[in-house]
């Protein structure tokens, strides 16, 4: 069995954004598919055991026959192992009692193999690439799972079966998902998704008011979880009813204010086949996702309008710090799925606006309201780095033709806030504080222009600064008011994972779903629509 360094192992332990990242658990345990059986690792590959015995199928091939049959289970598709083709061909040669003859064996044995391998390497390694959604990340090509050296071993164990199971991603999250899909997979029969809701009185639904649809919609809640099954429904929408939705609502990605607008009736619209579909589709990224590596993390899921940050503890992972974010609006400015190292923190930042909101948004204003440059603390920067304070058409025209730049002052009007968090990338993506919290209340938080604004901006740089017991909160927040840019580079780099999930697992196993804002779920479907055919 391959033996890995001590970096290596980190680097599994630290696994896919979502792991620790959405399970809101205390810690976890290694996140790779995990070594096989002890039996798995005594010998060395030897040629694959055929699947069959003096003509007829071995107990071993009716195993994993049953695997790929169940691939569904795994948020995999039967069909990309030809698992019923395969099963009946199995099926019609046992039945012929004196067996095949050796040519038949022999494709035989080579398709099943050939299938099975396929299962272990989508089940480990994903059925794409991260590559065709542009997601930017850089996982050592080393970390991919051997599906046929660890098919070798599974099949010299003994026992076929433990180590197929074995061999799925040991991700808290991931089983938790799992689960879940088997409950929602459950319901697909369920009465309360027969008819659909009817539609609402008004433009919404609030509390004290009459509706058709309150029985079905307290049957799905029930079914859902939100509201417990022996709860009496009224002709009114009432007070049980409204605590149910809200629940239903904060697990939706939606306000949770108990009314039941368009949002929310769509939410409650979405059938359990196709939150199943939404699950395996986040199995999916759960596979690609790149593992981590350090002794300390942080991750962004954009959906969720969230970052964490975790610390490593020996072979386990702990979430040191949770804070909601804005990030780039779906329109128009979304925030990229990278993965990059933090280096750099710089207290009391200028904000260099990019050109393109130099062109498109300041620069008009200025035309329209020449105030707004000293009420922003605004200057002009030119080529050779001369500043200049006064606001004339001439610089106007030197920044609109790219001659010039123009940028914001340290200050209480600053864009980035009093802290900017820096992992150098190609597209000018960083964490930073923000003048305007009040975003921070809402459900839905995709405001910005890319960049990524953080909530506790104090308590992340504690974070990400714990090591230089030097700066303590007090010199951190003096920095930060001091209105004087001062960049600090970190003595360890720290590993910033931008990330994309709609389903997260967390408060005690509850299954929550995000919209899609920047359709990447959507985007996923279609190319794991569009390769299937290359995949039979």
């Amino acid at each position: 069995m391959k033996q890995f360094s001590a970096s290596s192992l980190l680097f599994r332990i630290l696994a896919l954004c979502t792991l620790c990242l959405f399970i809101q658990q205390p810690a976890f345990t290694q996140t790779t598919p995990p070594p096989p059986p002890a039996g798995l690792q005594l010998e060395p590959l030897a040629p694959m055991p055929s699947w069959f015995d003096d003509g007829q199928p071995v107990d071993n091939a009716w195993v994993a026959l049953d695997v790929l049959v169940n691939a569904a289970s795994q948020g995999l598709d039967p069909n990309d192992y030809r698992a019923q083709e395969l099963t009946l061909a199995f099926e019609f040669e046992q039945d012929q009692g004196a067996g095949p003859a050796p040519d038949a064996i022999a494709r035989m044995d080579a398709e099943l193999t050939a299938a099975l391998e396929l299962y272990l390497s989508d089940l480990n390694n994903g059925r794409l690439s991260p590559e065709v959604l542009k997601h930017r990340f850089k996982a050592p090509s080393d970390q991919r799972f051997d599906a046929r050296g660890y098919l070798m071993r599974a099949r010299q164990s003994g026992d076929l079966a433990q180590a197929l199971k074995a061999a799925q991603p040991q991700v808290p999250m991931y089983e938790a998902i799992r689960s879940a899909m088997d409950a929602y997979r459950g319901m697909g029969d369920h009465a309360a998704w027969k008819t659909p809701l009817p539609a609402l009185p008004a433009r919404s639904l609030k509390p004290g008011e009459a509706w058709e649809g309150l029985a079905l919609m307290a049957q799905r809640l029930a079914a859902l979880g939100d509201l417990p099954a022996d709860t009496p429904v009224a002709g009114l929408y009432d007070d049980a009813l409204v605590e149910a939705v809200k629940r239903f609502q904060a697990r939706h990605g939606l306000d949770a204010d108990g009314v039941v607008g368009a949002a929310t009736l769509a939410q409650l619209n979405v059938s359990p086949a196709q939150r199943v579909g939404q699950m395996a589709l986040t199995l999916e990224r759960l596979r690609w996702t790149p593992l981590l590596y350090g002794p300390r993390m942080i991750v962004v899921n954009i959906p969720e309008f969230v970052l964490r940050a975790y610390e490593s503890k020996g072979s386990q992972v702990q979430l040191d710090l949770e804070m909601r974010v804005v990030v780039g609006r779906a329109l128009d400015t979304r925030t990229p799925i990278f993965l990059e190292d933090m280096r750099f923190i710089e207290f009391s930042p200028y904000w260099n606006i990019p050109p393109s909101i130099a062109r498109g948004e300041t620069l008009p204003r200025l035309r329209r309201d020449p105030a707004y440059f000293d009420q922003q603390g605004l200057e002009f920067v030119g080529k050779d780095g001369s500043v200049s304070n006064t606001l004339t058409g001439e610089a106007i025209d030197a920044v609109q033709s790219g001659q010039w730049r123009i940028r914001q002052r340290p200050g209480p009007r600053n864009a980035l806030g009093d802290i900017k968090f820096i992992f150098p990338n190609d597209q000018n993506i960083y964490l930073h504080h923000t003048p305007a919290p009040q975003l921070f209340s809402r459900a839905r938080r995709d405001f910005s222009h890319g960049c990524i604004r953080i909530e506790h901006p104090v308590q992340l740089a504690q974070f990400v600064l714990q090591n230089k017991p030097e700066w303590t909160r007090e010199r951190i927040e003096e920095a930060m008011g001091g209105g004087k840019s001062r960049t600090l580079r970190l003595d360890e780099p720290i590993p910033v994972l931008i990330a994309y999930s709609t389903v997260v697992v967390k408060d005690g196993g509850k299954v929550y779903f995000f919209p899609d804002i920047y359709q990447q779920d959507a985007r996923l479907e279609q190319a794991l629509r569009s390769a299937r055919p290359t995949r039979s």
